[in-house]
């Protein structure tokens, strides 16, 4: 997840932001904060807590300027009243009957008439909708133009969440260009890999994880990876017509440039993040030249769900969570790779990882990757949730050293190999847009992937196994198991052991 924010500009605005943000939940006029003085919130979060922000937790003088800055787009996300454990069941429901749909309809009307006497501008339901409905999970897409309105159902019984979707802080994340990077390097050094029959470039990094060893025993065989992410080339013949026979492939797309429509803009990248992570876990084992992937046999299914790798547009967030969805109902998919996040937390992304995890699925995501004068932040969302798993990139050797890019925290569950011990841009390798050339790629993102294919080879032993069974292996084959490092969790996995 390269670059996946910057810090923010810190000013002589910390102090009286931070005590402003402690004023009690406004009943009249709240305090608007400007985008810096929110801003300056949010930094002084990441530095007080090292967790990410979460808007349930901010006063409503916090949020309602949020909305003010963001087109007024809000999420909120529902339960009927004295319902329990909504997150267990969400692949469970039917929000499109009984008293699911009853609370819809209610809270709707409500929402209508509540804006219509604190506005004096009564709105119809088509003003009220940000996006067509969602027909699986309860959430609404809503405009909160009132401060009493978002005070009133914040606090309504029945309401999980109501927080902006679409607040993006420039200074905090780069939104253009985040992690986006499609060019093969010009150069590859002789000893970043080796070649393997029937002419396939194997990355050097592999090697610490024993994945050519664990090949003896499994190459991931109908084991299905659902990689979320911006995508893959349609150039790259080794994600489309070279993948390989006796191999599922699925592209599809799920992201919606336009703020009301239905219509995606297809599943090809026009970023070059997805196919460099679909290339890790997956790339199919030719005479092309080209990188291998850990679980060459592995069927994939690469959704586009991002431009880039900052969860942060509502839009994104849609997609996100659109694309957990169609991971959980299928059946095939058993692993999902997300090399994406943000600082701040979503009720829509965290709805759809309840759905897959519900589902059996085993969520990889990527811990966070930033500049490295960024990096003191710990584990970013969503995976910093007890429902994924957490993984970082460290340098090759002893002792243990996140890569310069890389964070750590108490999260993390396992870690990869991802950079050499004494030059940084010497990192693993991967496909590139197109042809066989490969390119450098390094970051929590890269080691998100390549754990993604090991769990895939041990899945592939014994089809049979669920997630627990397959994560309990994984941990029992990981350096620092059975102790948990407090930044680096269970250490990294030989996939050798793993798979025997």
């Amino acid at each position: 997840m390269h670059r996946i924010f910057t810090t923010l500009a810190c000013s002589c605005l910390l102090l009286s932001a931070c005590e402003r943000e402690k004023v009690e939940p406004f009943t009249s006029a709240p305090t608007e904060y400007t985008r810096a003085e929110l801003n300056t919130i949010v930094e002084n979060h990441l530095l007080s807590t090292d967790k990410v922000f979460d808007w349930n937790e901010a006063s409503d003088a916090v949020v309602w300027s949020a909305l003010q800055l963001s087109e007024h787009e809000a999420v909120l996300g529902y339960e009927p009243a004295g319902f329990a454990d909504t997150e267990a069941q969400l692949h469970q429901i039917d929000v499109m009957a009984g008293e699911w749909l009853r609370t819809r309809n209610e809270l709707v009307s409500d929402l209508l008439a509540a804006t219509a006497r604190h506005t004096g501008v009564p709105i119809t339901e088509e003003e009220l909708f940000v996006a067509p409905e969602d027909d699986v999970l309860p959430i609404l897409d809503v405009k909160i133009v009132h401060p009493a309105v978002l005070a009133e159902f914040r606090r309504r019984p029945g309401v999980r969440y109501l927080e902006p979707s679409n607040y993006t802080a420039s200074e905090v994340q780069l939104r253009s260009g985040s992690g986006c990077s499609e060019a093969p390097a010009d150069a590859i050094a002789a000893g970043d890999f080796t070649t393997v029959s029937p002419g396939a470039k194997v990355p050097w990094n592999y090697d610490h994880m024993n994945i050519q060893e664990a090949w003896t025993r499994s190459q991931g065989d109908n084991i299905g990876i659902c990689i979320i992410d911006s995508g893959t080339y349609p150039e790259q013949s080794e994600l489309n017509g070279g993948f390989g026979s006796g191999r599922d492939l699925a592209r599809l797309g799920v992201y919606q440039p336009s703020w009301w429509s239905s219509r995606t803009d297809g599943p090809d990248d026009q970023c070059g993040h997805g196919t460099q992570m679909a290339g890790l876990v997956a790339a199919p084992r030719t005479g092309s030249g080209s990188t291998v992937g850990v679980a060459y046999m592995s069927d994939l299914t690469a959704i586009r769900a991002t431009s880039d790798v900052i969860i942060n547009a509502s839009k994104e967030k849609r997609g996100v969570r659109d694309a957990l969805v169609i991971a959980g109902r299928d059946a095939g998919t058993r692993i999902v790779s997300m090399s994406i996040g943000d600082v701040f937390s979503s009720g829509t992304v965290r709805d759809g990882i309840y759905y897959a995890h519900n589902r059996g699925k085993m969520i990889l995501c990527a811990a966070g990757t930033s500049l490295s004068w960024t990096s003191w932040y710990g584990v970013v969302f969503p995976a910093n949730m007890s429902e994924t798993l957490a993984v970082t990139g460290i340098r090759e050797g002893s002792p243990l050293e996140r890569c310069n890019t890389c964070h750590d925290g108490s999260e993390v569950d396992f870690v990869a190999v991802m950079q050499r011990r004494y030059d940084t841009d010497r990192t693993s390798l991967t496909l590139s847009r197109s042809g066989a050339q490969p390119g450098y790629v390094g970051g929590s993102s890269a080691a998100t992937a390549t754990t993604a294919g090991i769990a895939a080879l041990v899945w592939a032993t014994d089809p049979g196994q669920n997630r627990e069974q397959v994560l309990q292996r994984m941990k029992e084959a990981a350096s620092i198991y059975p102790r948990r490092d407090g930044n680096f969790g269970w250490g990294m996995v030989d996939a050798a052991a793993a798979t025997r």
